[in-house]
């Protein structure tokens, strides 16, 4: 167990779309001999993008999973997106990993979702590497990534290689732990070649701040240094793997995915310096029966988190999870810990792309896979029975946009429901819910391009196809003054007639407090046994409001005098009584319009605060107050659900995607009286 464990090393590609993770994970199987040719994202024929959804966008909205054989090590690759639409994808899969590799695109530097992948990176405590990719394109500059990085990382980014040639002319590089250079041949074959004598001088200074550097991370080796001692290659990578796992510094490595330039030098940094399951600390986990923390160690019995779902059409329901500690067998059970329940498999599986292949064993650090779980779902942790442990695992990402889902086929209503609720199981960062309210399925996600993505999804995989509209905004109704009327129903028809009469006082209560009904009968005016008959009456008129049929609230109704007949009245004539009663004082009692206003945070860099907060105007926002987080600016502010349906979109082309926002219900408040004639005259022009 030990041995396999040691020579795994568990990677997570994170960056910005479009910074070329895919392009490397392509590169780094066909140079592992996985693959006869490399693939490429532009023409749709790449291992680790293989989703209809995916080959449409020509980019990743899902992680991708391989292991790779390299120097006698197993690299395993956790290929993850970079659009923030399916960021909460990322943010899941980085924690199955020991080590997170952040590309920069040597042109565009760093963008929005390499900052947060970072972020993710240091809440995990991940040990991270940064590879500047692309430096064969036009305008790629090395140093203007690296001091990017500087600015906008930490622990601070140390060189461990140089390029030799820029753009076009980009064809090599030089590798300061061995101090040599290697220029390739267009095919990622390498030769070893004496360093350029225009790069010396460079080289030897890099070389002194990069010895310095990662002297820093091993007391032993800067005595030595100082006393001008010659450090051998095996104490570099050792005091390297120790500054790496420790997040003293943070290496930088260089080279081109598409050019197959450095690749090779990649992965043997990957295999020499980056850590093992074994290196990391014990995992964090919940004992169960006294809920306290306890730590996981690699040898302690097994355990292991799910941390992705796949919905796969021939091996059905697939859980991946990561092995912490023990190991697992190629088939026998384990116990979950969340369901309670304990779980059968026959078949453990690795995953390979879109394909998966059998496997013999998982040992610590394993990111393995098994079918058609009965109950376990993405969060479970899995365990041994007499040594449980629960894990903590990540929250998806909040949601940001809501569509309201109106089936194209009549009657669908619940097959949409059915089927998205599988979907779900795949991507928990979606939220579904009914609104009995508005007699709408709403479907809520991270942006309109994830809300797309999922109704392709669902017409592919369960034929069912929808409009998506923006959701009905739940107004609310309510009351301003203090009114009193009768409430009159009598009704002669041969025999039993029905007679009800009943006097209400009606008067408005402070915002959030609801309904209230008073009995101030007094002397039997009204028998008791009719009194709930007249708030039973109240109570289902004013669920459909007197100015557009929205639900009334935060009123007060104070049943005071009536009169009654021996053999006409009965709970149905006071029933009606009551619900004349309410409509007659609704009308009376000034009705206003409440919208619901909610609270937002919005997150974003100083430049963009002006435009911000006068379109948070334009909204008929009202900003609470601000707070710093780092380099971003955070807007506290009050604004109505209408303004804010479609804020997701606006947000990201006003700060060029670098905004993020999240949003929660706060209250309900009055609607502005020329808006509130145009909602009401809207809805009522509907409704004819």
């Amino acid at each position: 167990m030990k041995d396999v464990a040691e020579k795994l090393r568990n990677i997570a590609l994170v960056a910005h779309g479009g910074a070329g993770k895919t392009s490397l994970a392509e590169v780094m199987l066909f140079n592992a001999g996985v693959t006869t040719r490399i693939g490429k994202v532009e023409d749709g024929n790449t291992v680790m993008d293989f989703e209809p959804e995916e080959l449409k966008r020509t980019s990743s909205i899902s992680s991708g999973f391989y292991q790779i054989e390299w120097e006698k090590h197993t690299i395993s690759i956790i290929d993850t997106p970079g659009d923030s639409n399916f960021f909460s994808d990322t943010k899941s899969s980085m924690q199955a990993a020991d080590s997170a590799v952040v590309l920069i695109d040597g042109v565009d530097g760093i963008k929005v979702q390499t900052e947060k992948a970072w972020l993710f990176a240091e809440e995990y405590n991940l040990p991270c590497v940064i590879f500047i990719n692309k430096l064969d394109r036009e305008r790629a500059d090395f140093r203007r990534s690296l001091q990017d990085a500087a600015d906008s990382f930490k622990p601070k980014p140390i060189i461990i290689q140089l390029p030799i040639g820029k753009e076009d002319d980009f064809k090599g590089i030089v590798d300061l732990v061995s101090m040599k250079a290697y220029k390739y041949d267009g095919n990622g074959k390498a030769s070893s070649f004496d360093i350029p004598s225009d790069l010396k001088e460079q080289v030897d200074s890099e070389r002194e701040a990069f010895i310095e550097n990662i002297a820093e991370a091993d007391d032993a080796l800067i005595e030595k240094y100082l006393e001008g001692e010659t450090l051998t290659d095996d104490e570099i990578k050792a005091a390297l793997k120790k500054g790496i796992l420790e997040r003293t510094f943070v290496p930088v490595l260089c080279g081109s995915s598409t050019k197959n330039i450095g690749i090779d030098l990649f992965c043997d940094f990957i295999v020499s310096c980056m850590p093992s399951p074994l290196d990391r600390e014990a995992w964090p986990g919940l004992d169960l029966s006294d809920d306290n923390e306890i730590m996981r160690k690699p040898d302690d019995p097994f355990s292991a988190f799910v941390f992705k779902t796949v919905a796969d059409p021939y091996a059905g329901r697939l859980s991946i999870f990561r092995v912490v500690s023990g190991t697992l067998g190629s088939d026998g059970t384990f116990y979950n810990v969340n369901k309670s329940t304990k779980e059968r498999f026959n078949q453990l599986l690795l995953i390979a792309g879109k394909e998966q292949k059998p496997a013999t064993q998982a040992v610590p650090g394993s990111i393995v896979a098994v079918a058609k779980l009965k109950k376990t779902t993405t969060g479970d942790t899995l365990c041994d029975e007499k040594s449980k442990i629960k894990f903590k695992c990540a929250e998806p990402l909040p949601t940001l946009i809501s569509f309201a889902l109106e089936s194209k086929s009549k009657g669908d209503e619940d097959k949409i429901y059915i089927s998205l609720l599988k979907i779900k199981e795949e991507d928990p960062s979606l939220k579904l819910e009914r609104k009995s309210e508005t007699k709408e399925i709403l479907l809520s996600g991270l942006g309109q391009v994830h809300i797309e993505a999922t109704i392709e999804k669902l017409k592919r995989k369960f034929n069912v196809e929808v409009h998506l509209n923006t959701p009905k905004v739940p107004y609310r109704e309510t009351i301003k003054k203090k009114v009193r009327v009768q409430g009159k129903h009598k009704k002669q028809s041969g025999g039993h007639g029905q007679y009800g009469d009943c006097w209400i006082r009606m008067e408005p209560l402070p915002r959030g407090k609801g309904f209230e009904f008073v009995d101030a009968i007094v002397g039997g005016s009204i028998p008791k046994t009719y009194i709930p008959a007249v708030e039973k009456g109240i109570l289902e008129t004013c669920s459909k409001g007197v100015l557009a049929g929205f639900p009334c609230v935060d009123f007060r109704i104070t049943l005071d005098d009536g009169t009654f007949h021996a053999v006409d009245s009965s709970e149905m004539a006071f029933k009606i009584a009551g619900a004349i009663a309410y409509k007659k004082a609704a009308i009376e009692a000034k009705p206003v319009l409440l919208e619901p206003i909610m609270k937002v945070a919005i997150t974003t860099p100083d430049d963009f605060m002006g435009d911000i907060m006068g379109d948070l105007n334009s909204r008929r926002g009202r900003v609470l107050g601000m707070d710093s987080e780092g380099k971003y600016q955070v807007i506290n502010a009050e604004v109505p659900m209408s303004e804010f349906l479609t804020y997701a979109p606006d947000l990201r082309s006003m700060t060029g995607g670098r905004g993020i926002f999240t949003m929660e219900f706060s209250h309900y408040d009055e609607v502005p009286i020329q808006l509130a004639e145009k909602i009401i005259e809207g809805i009522n022009s509907q409704k004819e």
